[in-house]
């Protein structure tokens, strides 16, 4: 694989900016609210429950946007979007999009369904998303059976 766009294996794609800023402002805001359950000396035990309830649910949301991501390794790829983690062989990707517009990657797969992966997404990191799009695409293009895609 002379190809410069193809990265050697295993390769993880996250979104890692949106990741840094989703952690930051979850660990912030239950950190905040937190502290203010403690501060509010008015509050009934019950009350500073629901306080920290709301935060580690705030947090719990935030840490769930921020798992998406896709493994490449010698055998396929992983893709790890908000609830739900699949397992693809190589050959069963067909084709790598990113089209513009495109909230993140569609996988086309051989059993005619498209597949998101939320892993590359173009967000606050448009230049990464584009080039992790064109390593994964290059990736399949050289492993599975899919035709070269733009």
């Amino acid at each position: 694989m002379s190809d410069p766009l193809v990265p050697a294996l295993p390769v993880t794609f996250r979104p890692q900016r949106t990741r840094i800023v989703l952690l930051t402002l979850g660990t912030v805001m239950f950190v905040v609210i937190c502290t203010v359950a403690l501060l509010l000396e008015r509050l009934s035990p019950a009350e500073r429950i629901s306080f920290f309830f709301t935060a580690a649910l705030f947090l719990g949301i935030l840490t769930l946007l921020s798992r998406p991501k896709v493994v490449a390794d010698d055998e396929g790829v992983t893709v790890v979007n908000l609830t739900r983690t699949r397992r693809l062989a190589w050959a069963e990707i067909l084709r790598v999009n990113l089209r513009p517009g495109d909230a993140w990657v569609f996988l086309d797969l051989s059993d005619g369904t498209s597949l998101p992966a939320l892993g590359i997404q173009p967000g606050i990191a448009k230049e990464q998303a584009i080039r992790d799009a064109r390593a994964l695409r290059a990736l399949a293009d050289a492993r599975g059976t899919g035709p070269d895609a733009d």
